[in-house]
């Protein structure tokens, strides 16, 4: 099957003048071509694209694939995920991953944590703030935490976004506002283990591959799986594979978020327990990093037994699953 594969690199947003941690979420080399050797060592016939720009004009040159492998993050405005799908969805070309509505919807972590919350899945209390004159009408009770409303890879996710008083978290929330240029996430702190969920599958065939506990090493930015841990993860984080009654709650609420928030062939959803040990859904993220020994997703299914190649078959299957169903 003749595969294209659409990201965004790095290095070229670097070349381009961009700040390394601006473009954090895009992908390294090496991520994209573990993707096209997996594709390759399952059968298919991988063909690298790269962004939206390559797209388009491929597209416009009248090139077409069996299917597209989608990973890439786009740039600019909530929608940014979301370009490259609706460009696919245009000229009726499959893909992988969640449509536009769905990237969209999650990449806004408040407005995908409202319909969460409508679905009746637990999240922390939360307030949005676009201006620090509006954090009078805030009453939620300390401590909070506050984080950038649309971000990936943890950027502005640091140990100083937990506030114990009004002062501390308006000082916060200037300087997220001002360096990050929109809104802030305020949402109820909560102190007890954290833990990330993989989802395979669409709708009704979705299903929890794994539950994996973060934990934070000594040396590590404390109690957050903040951006500095994410990055240097391999020496401040240790994972370990959850099980129990604990886990089986974790894998039902991931799995809900999932469906409710119209995820497709993969996911990755982020919780974290209060202070009764009860979990709830922080954000997730569908179109999860798939760099090998590096994203979470595919350290969880690793740990889980299940290799790299067999990751990415699961999410090509799921896709055409569905592709199946449109044409039939």
């Amino acid at each position: 099957m003749l595969i294209g594969l659409t990201y965004d690199l790095r290095q070229d947003y670097l070349a381009r003048g961009f700040e390394p941690e601006a473009v954090a979420e895009f992908d390294s080399p090496e991520t994209i071509a573990a993707i096209e050797a997996a594709l390759t060592r399952l059968g298919h016939q991988p063909r690298r694209v790269g962004g939206l720009p390559e797209l388009m004009a491929a597209l416009l040159a009248g090139q077409r694939w069996d299917l597209v492998f989608n990973i890439a993050e786009g740039l600019g405005g909530f929608g940014r995920e979301a370009q490259v799908p609706a460009v696919l969805d245009y000229h009726g070309q499959a893909y992988v991953f969640s449509d536009p509505l769905t990237l969209s919807l999650t990449l806004h972590k408040a407005m995908a944590k409202r319909v969460v919350r409508d679905l009746g899945l637990a999240t922390p209390d939360f307030a949005v703030i676009d201006d620090v004159a509006q954090l009078a009408e805030v009453s939620l009770a300390y401590p909070l935490f506050a984080k950038p409303v649309a971000e990936g890879t943890g950027r502005g996710v640091e140990a100083a976004g937990k506030v114990g008083d009004a002062a501390a978290l308006a000082a916060v929330c200037q300087r997220l506002l001002a360096r990050y240029g929109q809104p802030v996430l305020v949402e109820h702190f909560l102190p007890g283990r954290e833990f990330t969920v993989g989802v395979l599958g669409t709708g009704s065939a979705a299903r929890a591959v794994a539950v994996m506990e973060v934990i934070l090493l000594a040396r590590a930015e404390a109690e957050v799986y903040s951006y500095h841990n994410k990055e240097n993860c391999e020496g401040l984080v240790r994972y370990e594979l959850a099980d129990g009654p604990l886990a089986q709650a974790c894998a039902a609420l991931a799995v809900a978020a999932h469906r409710g928030l119209g995820c497709r062939d993969a996911s990755r959803v982020d919780l974290r327990c209060d202070e009764t040990g009860r979990p709830h859904f922080m954000e997730i993220n569908p179109l999860a990093g798939l760099c090998p020994g590096h994203s979470d997703l595919p350290i969880l299914c690793g740990l889980a037994g299940m290799g790299y190649d067999e990751l990415i078959e699961a999410i090509v299957a799921s896709a055409l699953a569905r592709r199946a169903t449109v044409a039939a």
